[in-house]
């Protein structure tokens, strides 16, 4: 009997995908994967083993089109287990088990869903056909991982190999399944520029960059900064830091410290993880200027696909919408949601890309703004990472949090920046003042005192608020995640403009203007927030050291304008520091900033008891995968993309998007047109009939009275219809 692993959704198995030739071909891929991390045949044999549930006349019927389900993962991880004794043979068990349906819990035979249920599960179909065409799997012996857990914590560390092991097999699956169906799409993977070519192309843009640059004191350390971090780029791989104010230039010296790093150390690639999915794209603008269009991957779609890692797909095309990007681009900007949920997910779709995080250099910008809810287990998988997967990490920020205390003596961080003490008396260029408590309508006054001054805020509801008070005054701007990214660049470079003219400009904006934006005021408001926020909207006034002295107000701002929880304990944390110090930028108060928070946070630095989740059967390999994937959230609230038809270019997409058969493919090309909003939101636009939705996945803006050019997409509470204005 002939056996299949795919059809092409013919009757004529002359074009199907032969079973033993997808087997050898994944088996492959996903050794080669391994193989940066020393685990080189227990990911082939993975791959050689994952679809042997596919050998029987059941499935096989499947594919010509019988209706009943057919269950092959599991005869998979049961065969496997009773190949390779434990532990290799159980940690390979949770890996093909999950390879469709996600990591499994451990749980016990009474769950039938848990690895324990499925390896005592009956009744299924007859497969021995395997052994007929898979004639050797390698022996036991070859397939030791070798494994450093740190500070004791194994069950961590194995669960962690798992996960990565899982990524190798996945990844190598969708691929092979990927040059079957779609040999074109497939062979325009690759082929991108290396490491070493872009370095050059980077030091060529800095080289030219700096002899353009006026000889201003503010260059004559940026300068030092970028020469300390080509410098330092020869040091072993391992944990660093990169400690420079704002306004010294690190993110570009980061990306050619991790360029050089990489390209002595032979390391693959880098990924850049930045705080905001709304700063993003600013970013990766920079980055592509520097290095061009083609070598930056920028991350951080929110779209959802309907029927996710179901088991029972036959229709390839279907399968091809979780094809997600797997980052193995040379350049990857992306989101700190992307990034740790992802290392802590448990479906195919969002682990497939873990493997390329094995030999890379991760910067981690704005490191401060690490979550504080979830920093152990965070910090633990970059332990991981840098300790048994060859990666390199940097902390790079103006304000370095004090990790030192919650990590093991084993690790040393090593800084990149030289004499930071001296950095920061040079970058001084600001004084922050703490004004008190005001209500919306003094902000106001005084925001109407200056011609050119900005005000940050913490909650899109705040700014709307305050935008429309102002308005009066004239000369007036509003930035908020509610715009979408082209939209926001457009806004910004004409808000540059005025700046740079002279003329009056009066901003208010949500955080998102504090990192990675470059924006010069002589005067910026700002809402009480932690004492990192404070920084960083520090760094939006007198960045260039025009004035001798630019001026940060912080404010208490009315109830509405200090959300509970996170936002009030920071800004009392700060309250504190301010009062503590005169100069509350300093290092020794950011210093004590972050002791004071994660001495108040101890018990909320693992609030989902995510390490002892992992550390409780570990003796027993029992890991609650499934458990933990929907316990690490690092946004509570569940949000919709929706896409906004803003130029001819995103209503060209959207006409694209109308015909093309592989609609997933387009998410990237969507991002820069869409806006995030909470479930209770997109209830409301779509009961208004404000969106439709294309390709099962794709939501977009279908009535333009919902989103304004000010301030950008509107909720249907907050829409002044034409109607409505006829009222009054």
């Amino acid at each position: 009997m002939e056996y299949y692993a795919h059809s092409d959704g013919t009757k004529n198995k002359k074009f199907w995908q032969k079973l033993r030739n997808h087997l050898e071909a994944v088996a492959d891929l996903a050794g080669k994967f391994g193989e940066k991390f020393g685990s080189k045949e227990p990911a082939f044999v993975a791959g050689l083993l994952h679809d042997i549930g596919k050998y029987s006349a059941e499935f096989q019927a499947r594919l010509e089109g019988a209706a009943k389900r057919v269950d092959h993962s599991t005869f998979g991880a049961q065969e496997i287990l009773s190949l390779y004794k434990k532990p290799i043979g159980y940690l390979l068990a949770y890996v093909i088990a999950g390879h469709h349906s996600g990591l499994p819990d451990g749980g016990s035979v009474a769950d039938d869903s848990s690895l324990e249920g499925r390896l005592k599960k009956t009744g299924l179909p007859n497969c021995s056909g395997w052994t007929k065409e898979i004639a050797s799997i390698p022996d036991s012996s070859r397939l030791r991982p070798n494994l450093r857990p740190i500070n004791g914590q194994l069950g961590f560390c194995l669960s962690f190999y798992i996960r990565m092991l899982y990524s190798c097999l996945v990844d190598a699956d969708f691929l092979d399944t990927e040059r079957f169906i779609a040999a074109e799409t497939f062979n325009r993977r690759g082929g991108w520029p290396t490491l070493s070519e872009l370095m050059a192309h980077l030091d060529q843009y800095l080289d030219t960059m700096s002899a353009a640059a006026p000889d201003t004191p503010v260059n004559c350390l940026r300068k030092d900064i970028l020469a300390h971090c080509r410098e330092k780029a020869n040091n072993q791989p391992g944990f660093f830091t990169l400690t420079v104010p704002t306004g010294g230039g690190k993110t570009l010296s980061s990306l050619a410290f991790a360029l050089r790093h990489a390209v002595r150390h032979g390391l693959e690639r880098i990924i850049y993880v930045i705080p905001y999915t709304s700063i993003i794209e600013q970013t990766a603008d920079v980055f592509r200027s520097a290095l061009g269009r083609e070598a930056v991957l920028e991350h951080h779609s929110n779209f959802q696909y309907n029927r996710e890692d179901d088991e029972d797909w036959q229709e390839i095309s279907e399968k091809l919408k979780l094809s997600a990007e797997n980052w193995d681009a040379p350049i990857i900007v992306t989101t700190n949601v992307q990034f740790f949920e992802s290392l802590f997910a448990n479906r195919s779709s969002k682990c497939r890309k873990l493997h390329n995080l094995a030999r890379s250099v991760i910067i981690l910008d704005e490191a401060q703004m690490l979550p504080t809810d979830y920093l152990k287990p965070c910090l633990a998988a970059l332990i991981e990472l840098v300790t048994n997967y060859s990666a390199s990490v940097i902390l790079c920020t103006a304000t370095q949090p004090a990790l030192n205390r919650l990590m093991p003596e084993s690790i040393c961080f090593k800084e990149i920046a030289s004499d930071i003490d001296k950095l920061y008396e040079a970058f001084r260029r600001v004084k922050v003042s703490f004004i008190g408590e005001k209500t919306d309508a003094a902000v106001v006054e005084q925001l109407s005192r200056h011609e050119q001054v900005l005000c940050i805020v913490n909650t899109r509801r705040h700014a709307r608020m305050l935008y429309e008070q102002l308005k009066s005054v004239g000369d007036v701007y509003h930035l908020s995640a509610r715009m979408c990214p082209v939209h926001r660049t457009e806004k910004l470079k004409e808000i540059r403009e005025i700046l740079a003219n002279g003329k009056p400009c009066r901003l208010v904006s949500t955080q998102l203007i504090e990192a990675g934006v470059n924006i010069d005021f002589p005067v910026v408001y700002r809402a009480a927030a932690g004492i990192d926020s404070v920084a960083q909207a520090a760094g939006r006034c007198n960045r260039e050291g025009r004035l001798r002295t630019g001026h940060v107000f912080v404010f208490k701002p009315e109830k509405h304008g200090l959300p509970g929880g996170w936002f009030s304990r920071t800004a009392e944390i700060a309250g504190m520091v301010m009062r503590e110090f005169d100069d509350p930028m300093s290092l020794a108060a950011v210093r004590r900033y972050f002791e004071y928070l994660f001495d108040i946070d101890r018990e909320e630095l693992d609030k989902q008891r995510i390490l002892q989740l992992f550390r409780e059967n570990e003796k027993h390999l029992l890991f609650p995968f499934t458990e933990v994937a929907n316990k690490f959230k690092l946004i509570d609230s569940k949000t919709v993309s929706i896409i906004i038809p803003w130029d001819k270019e995103a209503k060209e997409l959207i006409r694209e998007l109308q015909f093309t058969n592989y609609p997933a493919g387009m998410a990237r090309r969507f991002q820069p047109y869409t806006v995030q909003v909470y479930t209770y939101e997109f209830a409301e636009l779509l009961r208004t009939r404000a969106i439709r939705t294309v390709a099962g996945m794709y939501h977009i803006l279908d009535d333009s009275r919902y989103y304004d050019e000010q301030v950008g997409l509107l909720t249907p509470e907050s829409t002044v219809l034409p109607e409505e204005v006829l009222i009054f």
